[in-house]
């Protein structure tokens, strides 16, 4: 299968094509030498254009494309979330179907169902947060609107919803909080109680696997490790991979809200692009539950963890 990667010089990105590269021949879009070495690392071939150059050219002769670029950071401009995370994605979308892609699969989070509200338990009737508050939150959201509303006769899409990824070559959630850590500004919200699911990048690579030929169209599905933990013992355990104790400061979820909300403001504008100290965002997820079920992939994609969250802090150790 020949299959076209986008954001594979990032985490998932790059992952996916370390491991499909194997038995597919995988092109990836890169945007700089440096990202054309890490694609080329990991056994791809970068193509070079970004979300906002892509055609149809560019992916000639791909039977699927693994739609994983997006905006990320905790902190930029909503016009930078729109441009990347949706009108990046419609364009990706036209360039696919214009190609004749057979299969797009979108990486998509549970971050796009996110108002600020613990989420328990939920499946994928929960609906989804297009005018949520929070630029990552709304504009996932579009977008995977626009994925799954591009599904057709002959161009099937799937959305997979991982949560808080991690794993080996993580350099979101372990960076943010290893930085915080050394910096002293590291604090747990409420003792670190709520409840999260989490995705290790090694389950996560096997759902974008399976969805290269399982899958209903059109359709969305949970990706997440067995069993539910809280932030505390979670991000205890995967700090600790790299030698780094969290501590045991901690603030009540209030003050963090009200503080994110006071700050925040001040700081778009004033148009700083730096990260204030804590945003709305963060203050807000890390102050609400988050367990999800996989059900529904367990069942139509046949899609079961490969690894276990102890194994998965076993290979950092290692």
């Amino acid at each position: 299968m020949k299959i076209f990667v986008t954001g594979g010089s990032g985490f998932v990105g790059g992952a996916a094509i370390k491991s499909l590269s194997a038995k597919h021949e995988i092109l990836a879009m890169s945007r700089s030498e440096n990202s054309d070495a890490k694609i080329i690392a990991n056994g791809g071939v970068p193509i070079r254009c970004d979300l906002g150059t892509v055609t149809h050219e560019h992916l000639e002769d791909c039977d699927a494309v693994i739609h994983a670029a997006a905006y990320v950071k905790e902190w930029g401009r909503w016009e930078t979330y729109e441009e990347i995370n949706v009108q990046g994605t419609h364009n990706i979308l036209n360039a696919a179907k214009a190609a004749g892609v057979k299969r797009f699969i979108h990486i998509g989070t549970e971050s796009a169902l996110f108002l600020g509200q613990d989420l328990i338990d939920v499946d994928e009737e929960y609906p989804l947060a297009p005018y949520s508050e929070y630029p990552y939150s709304s504009t996932k959201a579009k977008a995977e609107q626009a994925v799954i509303a591009a599904n057709q006769d002959g161009f099937l899409t799937v959305a997979l919803r991982p949560r808080m990824i991690w794993g080996e070559g993580d350099e979101t959630i372990l960076k943010v909080v290893t930085n915080m850590a050394k910096s002293g500004k590291f604090t747990w919200i409420d003792e670190g109680k709520y409840l999260t699911s989490t995705t290790h990048i090694d389950n996560l690579v096997h759902a974008i696997t399976l969805s290269l030929t399982k899958g209903a169209g059109g359709e969305a599905y949970f990706i997440i490790d067995d069993d539910n933990i809280s932030f505390r013992e979670f991000l205890t355990q995967y700090l600790a991979t790299q030698n780094i104790d969290l501590g045991t400061k901690s603030s009540p979820s209030w003050m963090v809200k009200m503080l994110a909300s006071i700050v925040e403001p001040i700081w778009r504008f004033s148009a700083i692009q730096s990260p204030p100290p804590i945003t709305k965002f963060t203050a807000h997820i890390m102050s609400a539950h988050g367990t999800l079920i996989d059900n529904k992939a367990r069942a139509v994609m046949g899609y079961k963890p490969v690894i276990s969250r102890a194994n998965g802090f076993a290979k950092l150790n290692q």
